[in-house]
């Protein structure tokens, strides 16, 4: 039994899906790894981390579309303004989908279908700097 952490960073540049599904499969072939499982923790509460079709971008524009209209961007509905228009549209978005998603590796493979890709979700409008926390326990 093994266990290896690696702190990820991610620069955004706006609210949008940033994939890095490919990152992820180099640092597990990279240490090898066969069979284990895989947490991955955003350490934000403005930004998230989901699964989401890889192959239609389209997905990808409708998913920030849909969230700007669920919680929108109007500093009159919100007591937590600080920050500006976005900050607590971007909490409560990041509430409504993960911080943490655990993944299975089996035969040094990540279990995930065949159109799924890792993203994080980024929820804010200024450029950000985004740490997620790869976390494998396994073999």
């Amino acid at each position: 039994m093994r266990q290896e952490f690696f702190n990820y960073q991610v620069n955004t540049n706006g609210q949008q899906l940033y994939e890095f599904t490919s990152e992820i499969v180099q640092w597990v072939n990279k240490n090898k790894f066969k069979n284990g499982i895989l947490n991955l923790n955003i350490q934000h509460t403005s930004a998230s981390l989901i699964v989401q079709e890889n192959a239609d971008p389209d997905v990808q524009t409708d998913l920030v579309n849909y969230f700007n209209k669920l919680v929108p961007m109007d500093k009159s509905l919100y007591i937590h303004t600080t920050e500006g228009k976005d900050d607590m549209p971007a909490h409560i978005k990041s509430s409504l989908t993960n911080n943490q998603i655990t993944l299975s590796i089996k035969n040094s493979e990540i279990i995930l279908g065949t159109w799924q890709g890792l993203y994080l979700f980024e929820h804010r409008l200024d450029p950000q700097i985004r740490k997620i926390l790869f976390h494998f326990l396994g073999d």
